[in-house]
């Protein structure tokens, strides 16, 4: 069965409305996907009401074993998953299989955090009075993904609201909204019980979210995407009071310092910029280089994205696939037509290739400015941009002129050095010696305007909770 209808209360509805899904690498329609309207948010808001009264008061045990098995189921069909995400995402075999893998450890690590919501009982040293706090589902969710990571960014929001004891309410980007709804089957056998979760996609995406923010049962909404959309969605939850929690843009600075094992450096920048093609708030976008290197690292990384293949991503010798649609290309198209007129050189790719799909091939460019486009905003595609670097404290005030602050990469020797360095960038996330810093256990998120609160981790359940203090004397 193809799962394209809204799903809301354990049920398919095929909406009043439906848009296309295309697949990226031929231009191809992939399915007709039904778009909810208002009556669909109230009813899904209905049904997560109703599901939630019983959810929220079952043993963090009995919550856990459920997340436990759609851990185990997901982890049985991750060829299945990784299929899906390449068809609507564009992605490589390899990048989906990595993607659909992280996706479903969400619901392991969840599923072991959910009976870890640990409060606390002290005594109040003035007025001798008890100190309890426990923690509490904060209440309904409202789940907005994007397309980058049609399953991650999924999982990793409905797995803590769900250990939390909340039901939500997910809109998924209207460019891959397949993969989240292929999930509920899934959650369905896992034992998730009808109307706790509920899946929205829709072509007014804007009119429909803004609805579920203004319900007073709505006291969360999670949100990964943009900055300029978290800004917006942040003014409407402010109507209603609601906790946000905001995963939104980067410009991750990578820093290659003199004494940096090369081979390192290499595997982590190709993994740091060329996971997910790119398209990922993470990737590095700005890549740092000291002069006494910079010809090596340019001649070795250059031969490293040289060799990649482009192509479909569902052959399984493509190691780069199409980007997710034109406009994305374009504005990657633009970046380094703006990098070249402002000095840059290209060192491999940097010309569209002709044919369907959205396609654009591993390009290297060095000798970038300042003043390029592509360094004062998200690339969001295969284009590395280098630039050269002499001292410490100016890399570091470099790496930290932008607005946004959600991760860095830093490569070198020195663990000293390496660790001050840490200390002074202002991002929420370093990964030192290391190209990729994405993992369920860990708090992944920003400094800035690259978001509000954490995902993953201990901290990640907690944003679906509230802290409840009773004071007592006995």
């Amino acid at each position: 069965m193809d799962y394209t209808d809204l799903y809301i209360n354990g049920q398919w509805r095929p909406g009043a409305e439906r848009f296309d899904v295309y697949n990226p690498a031929d231009e191809q329609v992939l399915a007709s996907v039904a778009s909810a309207d208002i009556a669909d948010a109230d009813a899904a808001l209905d049904a997560a009401e109703r599901a939630m009264k019983e959810w929220a008061v079952r043993t963090p045990r009995a919550r856990s074993e459920i997340l436990r098995t759609a851990w185990e189921l997901m982890t049985a069909r991750l060829e299945e998953f990784a299929h899906l995400i390449t068809l609507e995402n564009g992605k490589a075999r390899a990048d989906a299989m990595g993607e659909a893998g992280y996706a479903a450890e969400f619901f392991r690590w969840f599923a072991e955090e959910a009976v870890r919501a640990d409060g606390l009982i002290t005594h109040a040293p003035a007025s001798g009075a008890r100190i309890i706090v426990q923690h509490k589902p904060a209440g309904l969710a409202v789940l907005v993904t994007p397309w980058n990571y049609p399953a991650a960014m999924g999982t990793r929001k409905i797995a803590p609201a769900l250990a939390a004891g909340c039901g939500v309410i997910i809109k998924p980007a209207s460019e891959t909204p397949l993969t989240m709804l292929a999930l509920m089957p899934l959650l369905e056998e896992a034992g998730v019980p009808p109307g706790l979760v509920n899946v929205l996609p829709s072509k007014r995406s804007g009119a429909l979210v803004d609805h579920m923010l203004h319900d007073p049962r709505v006291r969360v909404v999670s949100f990964t995407g943009s900055t300029a959309v978290g800004r917006k969605l942040l003014h409407t939850a402010a109507d209603q009071v609601l906790k946000p929690a905001m995963e939104l843009g980067g410009n991750a600075p990578c820093i290659i310092f003199e004494d940096a094992d090369m081979d390192t450096a290499i595997e982590g920048t190709m993994l740091a910029k060329m996971r997910n093609l790119g398209e990922a708030c993470t990737a590095a976008n700005r890549i740092y280089v000291h002069e006494s290197v910079a010809a090596e690292f340019t001649r070795r990384l250059t031969e490293k994205m040289s060799a990649l293949k482009l192509g479909d991503g569902t052959d399984p010798t493509v190691d780069v696939g199409p980007l997710v649609n034109a406009d994305t290309r374009d504005k990657v198209v633009a970046f380094v037509a703006d990098a070249v007129a402002k000095g840059a050189t290209i060192e491999c790719g940097g010309e569209t290739p002709s044919g369907k799909g959205f396609f654009y091939p591993p390009t290297v460019l060095s000798n970038v400015t300042g003043t390029a486009d592509c360094v004062r905003d998200e690339i969001f595609g295969p284009v590395a941009a280098l630039q050269v670097f002499r001292d410490q404290d100016e890399v570091i005030a470099r790496a930290n002129d932008t607005e946004y602050g959600l991760v860095a990469y830093v490569f070198s020797s020195d663990m000293k050095r390496a660790m001050q360095v840490c200390e002074r960038l202002d991002y929420g996330m370093v990964g030192l010696n290391r190209g990729l810093v994405s993992d369920p256990a860990a708090p992944f998120g920003g400094t800035k305007q690259s978001g509000l609160g954490r995902e993953g981790g201990h901290e990640g359940m907690l944003e679906f909770m509230e802290t409840q203090y009773i004071s007592a004397s006995w």
